[in-house]
């Protein structure tokens, strides 16, 4: 199996390569160190992804990705996670937004073409429900996203149900939810909190408190990657990736104060956050007989762990 994985560098990516390499697949790495969080962190994921034999990197924009790059290469599937992340960042640089999850998208698209390569997965968001109410949310809820990350991830999904029309190409869509685990951003609730405990620092909590999440934890989403991998998709397919099982991020925060005092500030939502998220996660459970998803305390716990045995000074 010879996959090509957009994003290698990234939190998902990352994770996912290092699964298929121990499993003997051939990862081809794609990335191009984007100075949104540290680039220096990122150099550390593809350094470990390094160590194996069968993983081959380039530093590549994906704008600018063509056959050029991988001339005589056969490539079973691509898995594309490389884009513009951060609701709140696509406030301050809504272009890039446009020209990296949509341009870069339609570059990828064009990619395939040229190499033939049949499948595709690509990275959507729960961002594209916005704040809608109908929880648990699912695949086929009305798309109202309230930021311009939103807005390019529903646009990706529109373009890959064109496509995969007029190009026979296959593609799955991977609404994730909020995916959380070992190697995770820095620029995440989670690891936020960890690095103001760390740092002795004031932890900012966004509407006092008074949102969920439903958490999904990075292996499960790796499992699940694998599995779709291997399955033989016809046209445009999109999933939920999600546990269905939101928490209360004041009760988190409190959860974790009880053993590691942290300084908590209240402060108010921003414009580009959504209150809720909840997913309906039925759709990818019956479709891949997928029915154990990580319990939360246990696996937030680990990651916690993980975290202070890990060079923090990379996590910025």
């Amino acid at each position: 199996m010879k996959i090509l994985i957009t994003g290698a560098a990234g939190f998902i990516g990352y994770n996912l390569a290092t699964k298929l390499l121990k499993k003997k697949a051939t990862v081809y790495g794609v990335d191009n160190f984007d100075d949104y969080y540290s680039v220096s962190y990122k150099k550390k994921r593809i350094k470990e992804l390094k160590k194996y034999k069968n993983f081959f990197f380039q530093k590549i924009d994906i704008k600018k990705i063509s056959k050029n790059h991988y001339k005589n290469k056969k490539i079973d599937a691509i898995v594309h996670l490389a884009a513009q992340a951060g609701v709140r960042y696509s406030f301050e640089k809504p272009s890039k937004y446009i020209e990296t999850n949509i341009i870069g998208f339609l570059n990828l698209i064009k990619f395939s073409k040229q190499l033939k390569i049949k499948k595709i997965l690509y990275a959507s968001s729960s961002s594209v429900y916005g704040d809608s109410k109908n929880f648990p949310l699912k695949e086929n809820e009305n798309l109202n996203p309230k930021n311009i990350y939103g807005v390019s991830k529903k646009i990706n999904e529109k373009t890959a149900e064109l496509y995969s029309k007029i190009e026979n190409i296959d593609f799955i869509g991977l609404r994730f939810f909020t995916v959380f685990g070992e190697w995770g951003r820095p620029d995440m609730f989670m690891m936020k909190l960890f690095k103001a405990f760390k740092e002795k620092k004031i932890f900012y909590l966004n509407n006092f408190g008074n949102h969920s999440r439903d958490f999904t934890y990075i292996e499960d989403v790796v499992k699940i990657l694998i599995l779709l991998i291997k399955k033989n998709v016809k046209g445009h397919e999109v999933f939920n990736i999600c546990s269905n099982k939101p928490q209360n991020i004041l009760q988190i925060v409190k959860r974790f104060n009880l053993k590691n005092k942290t300084k908590i500030k209240l402060i108010q939502m921003h414009k580009a956050d959504v209150l809720d998220t909840h997913g309906n996660n039925s759709k990818i459970k019956n479709y891949l007989k997928f029915n154990k998803f990580a319990n939360f305390e246990k696996f937030f716990d680990k990651v916690f762990n993980w975290y202070e045995k890990f060079n923090i000074n990379l996590i910025s």
